[in-house]
């Protein structure tokens, strides 16, 4: 077997050795929160954002609320048992890094053996949950979602290629997917909420690794910010966020959505792209991407809200009557 597919990285026994030695009874101290933390909520509670958003585009406003439920808790299972599966493969990384050296797995609360069947049990519940009580689409696009995520971004190319961000973009792009597909297939409008997911993640994540360069550094993760420099990331940045316009009037010219959400999207989008650009040209760093981060958190929320509330024209239409248009 190829030892970078290993399910368990060499470089990890001799650590989980000295965290267990230093840390014998730390077991008894696990809680029902650490097994949560595993899991990334906060990147659960944006994720499932994004699938009820595919979901309620897809339904047209015609909403199925079991098969809501169903989508909901499918993803949530399925991204949950990805974290967890990423905590424990990342755990020798996270010891060395000063923002996830707090994380459950290295500080010894729980076992590693116990934190990968509990990753291996969440993937198999959720997955049989798309497959049995959506349908099969879901299920293949939940099975790549965990593949791209798991295997080629956490297992190979985080640790040896500065293409892990684009790439684990795929994986990234899936929830909505998930939502849409459950009522439709993959048409165009599965196309557009696909490229707009794959294509905000790039500039989110970079602007963190900009601001926690040297966190990134020292632990020897090959960060495109690490090997390239930061003036090289912002400028890889723009295309991302450039591409996000065509990909939202994309929605609009297809009748997904009314004009309401083209005017604040393209607002936001035009206004993210000058930030970037505008970080050509300065040198407080910490603070651009800091503001840059930020903005991309705030983005996709309202991203989706709007998208949601704005499905069919709905929310272009209320207004349009309210001012007697």
């Amino acid at each position: 077997m190829n030892k970078s597919l290993e399910i368990k990285p060499a470089s990890n026994a001799a650590s989980d050795a000295a965290v267990s030695a230093k840390k014998a009874s730390t077991a008894e101290k696990a809680t029902i929160r650490d097994f949560i933390q595993l899991t990334k909520p906060g990147i659960i509670r944006s994720n499932l954002l994004a699938a009820f958003g595919g979901f309620w585009l897809a339904s047209g406003w015609n909403i199925e609320w079991s098969l809501l439920a169903y989508v909901l808790i499918g993803t949530a299972l399925v991204m949950a048992s990805s974290c967890v599966l990423n905590n424990y493969w990342d755990r020798d990384l996270d010891r060395k890094m000063e923002r996830t050296k707090g994380r459950v797995l290295p500080a010894g609360k729980i076992a590693p053996h116990i934190v990968l069947w509990y990753g291996i049990s969440l993937g198999i519940v959720g997955l049989a949950v798309l497959l049995f009580k959506l349908n099969v689409l879901t299920f293949v696009l939940g099975i790549i979602g965990m593949f791209v995520y798991v295997v080629v971004y956490t297992m190979w190319l985080k640790r040896t290629s500065t293409w892990s961000t684009s790439v684990g973009g795929f994986s990234g792009a899936m929830p909505p997917l998930i939502g849409y597909c459950a009522v439709n297939s993959f048409d165009i409008g599965a196309w557009a909420l696909f490229a707009i997911l794959f294509l905000w993640q790039p500039p989110h994540f970079w602007s963190l690794g900009i601001r926690r360069i040297n966190d990134y550094r020292n632990a020897g993760y090959p960060l495109l910010p690490v090997v390239k420099g930061i003036k090289r990331t912002k400028l890889q940045m723009i295309p991302y966020i450039a591409l996000l316009i065509p990909a939202t009037i994309l929605l609009y010219a297809y009748d997904y959505v009314g004009m309401i959400y083209l005017i604040a999207m393209l607002f936001l989008e035009i206004w993210w792209l000058f930030h970037a650009i505008s970080g050509l040209w300065t040198d407080k760093d910490e603070q651009w991407a800091r503001k840059s981060f930020i903005f991309s958190v705030q983005y996709l929320m309202i991203h989706f809200i709007v998208m949601i509330a704005d499905t069919d024209g709905a929310l272009t239409n209320l207004l349009a009557s309210w001012i007697g248009l």
